[in-house]
């Protein structure tokens, strides 16, 4: 496979320095993509530069997966209004551990191959180097009008943002050019990729090592598009906020969602970029999406492949199935498999009700004073006995044959709730304290 043809018809490329295919094209290539780890999970934000290094290891290369333990500490300037919180290095090397075994999921770290994905983290080189050593060795080397022409430090100075920029964000594009150097002189790593904000990072460290080095020593830059969605909206995120990999902060199933719900214009788009499905395949998904849009295809696809890929089989299934219990025939025992978050996530937005746990405990509490007096899900106790009769009311997904059932706590999820439901598409979630 042909790692720059394959990123093309993905439209992974925005951006490559002169010479990187045909370096490609010559050799087996160590490239890297930095990491920034100021929280213990990915988030898909960074999806598309893991699977840049996903391709190009499947494409033979060898993939370095560089967390900034030291540039972390900093926080890079690029595109943000604001300096970043510094984290201690405890804090840090939590992260770090959290992140490899997340990229575990998406390369080969252990197969012993010569492409095989290594992951540094570039406080192991720069916690002993000195401010004054690293002045004088690497601080000489690049211009602060060659700093002060990267676009992420002119939009900073130029007041665009009231903050101004620290000195300390300033030194980032060195310390990043830096880690492009020592990683080209210890693991021969000759490309560096990533978002095309990053673009003038990059090209720093290419400009440090053919100054430091001489200009025989040719280092190559190639990165990728921002992904957006089709209304121009930052990707991945949500009323909630990002889309976690990790899923005590995102549950499978509202990962699963996610891709799901995605318009139509989107799901070609990313079906390309966050799978490993090959052009074909692809090509004849879109197809079949553009005959029947309604059947939701692609989004099928798109959610079904990425989900797999972060959190594995098991959890896909689950996701699956929780996602029918709202439109589908779904039975009480799919229902009691869900665990408390999944469950807050299927049913976030439908009406919820309180009531005291004291009512459902002994012999409990007859259904149609729980659903009509402590809990408002019917406007009358005629209006439930109606609808009772008709079959048209149910408990945990099974039907109410009597309104004067007796609930209790033994009809508690997670010893917590009770889902009542009227017809097929009315919900009321019963939370018990």
């Amino acid at each position: 496979m042909n790692f720059v043809e394959e990123l093309k018809w993905r439209g992974m490329i925005h951006q490559m320095m002169p010479g990187t295919e045909e370096l490609l094209n010559r050799e087996q290539v160590t490239a890297y993509v930095g990491i920034d780890p100021t929280a213990d999970s990915l988030h898909i934000g960074h999806l598309c530069g893991v699977m840049m290094l996903r391709h190009l290891q499947r494409c033979g290369h060898k993939p370095l997966a560089l967390v900034g333990g030291a540039t972390g500490m900093i926080g890079d300037p690029s595109g943000k209004s604001q300096e970043r919180k510094m984290l201690t290095e405890e804090t840090l090397r939590h992260n770090v551990e959290c992140i490899k075994a997340q990229l575990a999921h998406f390369l080969d770290f252990e197969s012993g191959e010569p492409n095989a994905a290594e992951l540094v983290n570039n406080y192991d080189w720069m916690k002993d180097y000195s401010f004054l050593d690293f002045a004088r060795e690497i601080g000489k080397c690049i211009t602060v009008n060659y700093m002060m022409a990267k676009e992420s430090v002119k939009r900073r100075l130029n007041g665009e943002f009231q903050d101004g920029m620290s000195f300390t964000e300033f030194t980032y594009q060195l310390l990043q050019g830096y880690d492009f150097l020592h990683l080209y002189q210890t693991k021969n790593c000759k490309l560096q990729m990533g978002g095309s904000d990053q673009w003038g990072n990059i090209t720093t460290g290419t400009e440090l090592i053919r100054r430091k080095l001489g200009n025989d020593n040719e280092a190559y830059a190639l990165v990728c598009p921002l992904i957006t969605k089709a209304d121009g909206k930052k990707f991945g995120k949500t009323e909630q906020g990002n889309i976690w990999l990790d899923k005590h902060y995102t549950s499978p199933y509202t990962f699963y969602q996610f891709w799901l719900n995605v318009a139509d214009a989107d799901a070609e788009r990313y079906i390309k970029i966050f799978t490993s499905l090959d052009k074909e395949t692809i090509d004849t998904l879109i197809e079949q999406h553009r005959q029947d849009p309604g059947q939701r295809i692609l989004q099928k696809r798109l959610a079904e492949e990425v989900t797999l890929l972060v959190h594995g089989k098991e959890d896909l299934d689950a996701a699956i199935e929780a996602s029918g219990i709202l439109f589908g025939k779904a039975t009480k025992d799919s229902l009691t498999k869900l665990d408390e978050q999944t469950l807050l996530d299927v049913f976030r937005g439908v009406p919820q009700f309180e009531v005291s746990r004291s009512l459902l405990e002994g012999e409990g509490t007859k259904a149609i004073d729980l659903l009509t007096e402590h809990a408002a899900c019917f406007a009358s106790k005629g209006e439930m006995r109606k609808l009772t009769q008709g079959g048209g009311v149910s408990i945990n997904k099974e039907k109410l044959a009597d309104a004067n059932t007796l609930i209790t706590t033994a009809d508690l999820l997670d010893g917590k709730y009770i889902l009542a439901q009227q017809g097929k598409k009315k919900y009321f979630l019963i939370i018990a304290k």
